[in-house]
């Protein structure tokens, strides 16, 4: 069955061609989904009453713990007819298992290719790809998958390892990266170490995927202004999850991440389920078009962002996403004071007295957070020690703990077995 378009036709049918794949959404949902089935049940919803997107608010959400706990609930086909297994990280409890069908991974395909694309993608191009390849990660057969439909060259490298990374870029000539930005912060320094000259490098852009490299107003954060101001290089912000099996990539224009409405329906709710305006903060909640094997209704993502309706620059006139602000089960309140883990990345980022970190929370004896800082520091010195707390202490306006580590330490703690993304938070709250 071909549930999602091969053409524009539906970005030229605007809110009409959603609502319409929307009602076969509903239809399909069910039919096929024992989860959805029962929901509707339980909601008393007939889907057939669901017209508009305004509608969506008379719906349930989905969260989390309902794809957790009830996992093979929301798979529409028969198992003959999955084709591939990928699963979530798992950073937020237990990995979830998305299983796709071949009509999935097809879309999956025109996904990446229309984010490649919107990131100022051509045939021409050769993309490093400096991700995890295997163990059920989606991105990278998304990103493989999505550059054979552009036509450009791929380099199949894997994550890591700086010395092959560049011995590649140098016989291979590759004109775009697609990497964590903190690891291009990696590369960086490798280069530096070992006399390579990075701006004379082939490579003149970047796909940037898993940190931030944005402010809310779009400008560039620390770590996105700690790369260019080095490396003459474009950088492209990208956000996705697994469940959503959709990207929403910047222009080059690096005013948002572009929605691509023929793929998904997005909304931002507030606290009560409710669309917030835009500009302000909300949870972001997707409805998948054209997926087969597992489709979601209503799913919430935890993530917080805002949203812009204006048209951009660029020509394209669909919502676009801020960086994420947070997490909304990683929001943390420390001495009066509320922190999400990305503007604790961005602190750490700036100062050279810290060469790498991990965040750590946990509940205290009476039940509040407490943040521990695991820190490698560029030297051992209590001047180096004083400059650390002052800058926190100022920052913040609150003192988090701090544990100096060895830098053999540090990765330890960001790379677990089978974990195929670097650690940089750890919840240890009940």
């Amino acid at each position: 069955m071909q549930l999602y378009p091969t053409d524009n036709s539906i970005l030229n049918s605007g809110t009409a061609g959603q609502e319409k794949r929307l009602q076969q959404l509903l239809s399909y949902l069910a039919a096929h989904s024992p989860y959805y089935h029962q929901l509707f049940t339980q909601h008393q919803v007939q889907v057939d009453q669901i017209k508009t997107l305004s509608d969506l608010t008379r719906l349930p959400t989905t969260t989390k713990e309902d794809l957790q706990r009830r996992n093979w609930d929301f798979l529409c086909v028969p198992m003959d007819k999955v084709a591939e297994y990928t699963s979530t990280s798992g950073t937020l409890g237990g990995p979830v298992t998305i299983a796709l069908t071949d009509n999935d991974l097809n879309r999956l395909a025109y996904n990446e290719y229309l984010s490649f694309t919107c990131a100022d993608g051509r045939a021409g191009d050769v993309y490093q790809l400096m991700l995890t390849l295997d163990r059920q990660f989606m991105a990278g057969i998304a990103y493989y998958m999505g550059l054979r439909r552009m036509g450009a060259g791929i380099i199949r490298l894997g994550p890591g390892v700086p010395a092959l990374q560049w011995e590649t870029i140098k016989r291979l000539q590759p004109t775009a990266i697609v990497a964590v930005p903190s690891f291009i912060l990696k590369l960086m320094q490798y280069a530096k170490d070992n006399g390579i000259d990075i701006n004379q490098s082939s490579v003149k852009k970047a796909i940037c995927i898993g940190e931030n490299i944005r402010n809310t107003d779009f400008s560039l954060n620390i770590l996105g202004r700690k790369i260019t101001d080095s490396w003459t290089i474009k950088l492209y912000s990208t956000y996705a999850s697994t469940e959503m099996q959709t990207a929403f990539t910047e222009c080059g224009q690096g005013k948002g991440g572009h929605h691509q409405p023929e793929l998904v329906i997005a909304e931002l709710l507030d606290d009560n389920d409710r669309p917030v305006a835009p500009g302000t903060p909300g949870e972001l909640t997707i409805t998948t078009l054209g997926v087969e094997g597992m489709p979601l209704l209503r799913y919430k993502t935890g993530d917080i962002c805002q949203y812009l309706t204006e048209p951009c620059a660029c020509g394209r006139t669909s919502m676009r996403l801020s960086p994420i602000m947070g997490r909304k089960k990683q929001m943390i309140k420390f001495k009066g004071t509320t922190l999400y883990p990305p503007a604790l990345f961005d602190l750490l980022n700036e100062r050279d007295e810290i060469l790498d970190y991990v965040v750590e929370v946990y509940a205290n004896e009476v039940g509040l957070d407490e943040v521990l800082l695991h820190i490698v520091p560029a030297e051992t010195t209590e001047e180096c020690d004083h400059r650390i707390r002052a800058y926190l202490q100022a920052r913040l306006r609150v003192s988090p703990h701090i544990k100096y580590v060895t830098i053999e330490e540090i990765q330890k703690m960001q790379f677990p077995e089978m974990m195929r993304k670097a650690v940089k938070f750890l919840d240890r709250r009940s």
